[in-house]
This record gives C-alpha cells, sequence and structure tokens, in this order.
C-alpha cells in the first residue's frame, strides 16, 4: 500500500513564484518550505523582485523559502545575497554552484556560510559538485544542497544511484540537507523518499496529483476509457468507407 505524502519524511517544498499560491499552499502542513528561482519568477511576470518577496515574507514567516541571487560576477552575487539574507530569518539565499563561464561558487559559498548565511547551493548535476559544496560550506550553518534529479533524468541518466551517492556525501553533515530538485511527477516523491532524500521541491501541479495516491487501478481505468469514449462524442467522430 503506498502511503499517503503526508506520512512521509521526505519534506515537499512547493516550487513556484506565485504569491498568493504560495500564500495558500502556507496554510498546507503537506508543504514545508518554498523555493524560487529568476526563470519561475520571469514567467510569473514579476517584475519588482523586492516586492514580491517582502509579499510573500509578509504572510509567510514559519517556513523556509528560497530567493536566488541573479549576478554573474561574484562580487556582485555577494551584495545580492547580503541583501536577500536581511529579508527575514526564514529565508535562504540560493547560489548557483558555478557562473555562467564553469567558475566555481566554492569560495563565495565559504565566505558567506562562514558569515552564518543560510545558503540553498542550485544547479548541482555532478557528485564533484556536492562534494565541492560540502567542503566549503560551514557545517555548523544550514544548509540546503539543491541536485537538479529531474534535468538528469531529462538526459536519459537515472537519477536514483546519483542521489544515493548525494545523500552519502552530505551523511557527516546533519546541518546539510539534500534536495531533490526539478521533479517531473508524483512518483519521484516515492523515489527522494526510499533514499532518504531530505527535500523535494514540487510544482503546483505535480501537487495537485497528490489526491491520487493510493486510486485504485482498476478505477483509473474505466474512467481513462470512459474520457476517450465521451472526448470521442463530444466531437462526433464518424468513420466511412473510402
Amino acid at each position: 500500500m503506498v502511503k499517503p505524502t503526508h506520512e512521509l519524511k521526505v519534506k515537499i517544498f512547493a516550487d513556484g513564484a506565485e504569491a498568493q499560491t504560495m500564500i495558500d499552499l502556507a496554510a498546507e502542513p503537506i508543504i514545508k518550505g518554498f523555493t524560487t528561482n529568476p526563470t519561475l519568477m520571469r514567467k510569473a511576470g514579476i517584475t519588482d523582485y523586492v516586492g514580491f518577496a517582502k509579499s510573500v515574507l509578509g504572510k509567510i514567516k514559519d517556513k523556509p523559502i528560497s530567493f536566488e541571487v541573479f549576478s554573474d560576477e561574484f562580487n556582485e552575487m555577494e551584495r545580492q545575497a547580503r541583501i536577500i539574507n536581511s529579508w527575514a530569518e526564514n529565508v535562504y539565499v540560493k547560489i548557483p554552484v558555478t557562473n555562467t563561464r564553469s567558475e566555481s561558487s566554492g569560495e563565495l559559498i565559504k565566505k558567506l556560510s562562514s558569515q552564518c548565511i543560510k545558503l540553498n547551493v542550485t544547479a548541482i548535476l555532478t557528485l564533484p559538485q556536492v562534494e565541492t559544496v560540502s567542503r566549503f560550506l560551514n557545517p555548523k550553518i544550514p544548509a540546503i544542497v539543491s541536485v537538479f534529479a529531474g534535468r538528469i533524468a531529462d538526459t536519459g541518466v537515472d537519477p536514483m544511484p546519483i542521489m544515493k551517492k548525494a545523500k552519502e556525501i552530505l551523511l557527516p553533515y546533519p546541518k546539510f540537507e539534500l534536495l531533490w530538485a526539478s521533479s517531473r511527477e508524483l512518483l519521484n516523491i516515492y523515489q527522494a523518499e526510499e533514499i532518504g532524500v531530505d527535500i523535494i521541491t514540487v510544482t503546483s501541479e505535480i501537487l495537485k496529483k497528490t489526491g491520487m495516491v493510493g486510486y485504485d487501478h482498476r478505477e483509473l481505468s474505466i474512467e481513462t476509457v470512459k474520457m476517450f469514449y465521451e472526448d470521442g462524442q463530444k466531437v462526433g467522430y464518424t468513420l466511412y468507407e473510402s
């Protein structure tokens, strides 16, 4: 029997950038935190970064929220990180594992983490990157290590062995949480649970499917047949000899 999502140990974070949706989801016990990024914000039509962030943080004060820097230069990333960190106690600052020139963010991660800034290191896709990040983070300060399992899967590679190894790398650091990023389907939540991932980010579209957990497959089969039949009837398809 598949466990309902509220009985799982993995923490579900909502991934998105629609302020009202985030505020509404904050009232749901199953949602333990939130993540955003510049791409999601652009798609949501957000042009005022600070205004958006403060409107959300004004309502969500007891669950972690990650906001990302948007510069490609480390000095500017640092400046932005300090501003973002100042917004609220429940803020994590998202720092990409490298810049667009493939230069490691390690030294910046080390500097910010050593100054007690909670980081979410993002866009990680390789185990060497996990190892590097674990060395630069301050083991005394909470941090999130975001491995993009969904993007790994998009390349035809099974992310499960990679995520298992990433969890092993982070085991000596109890304040570091492994995050399964870019989930693609509801099953990913159960895969993350299976290997002991701490957090998984889930979109609103996937969250809507949680009501399907434990649904009878025979009943679902009938519903699928009905859907095909009814749609064919609505269009009024006919077949004739040619």
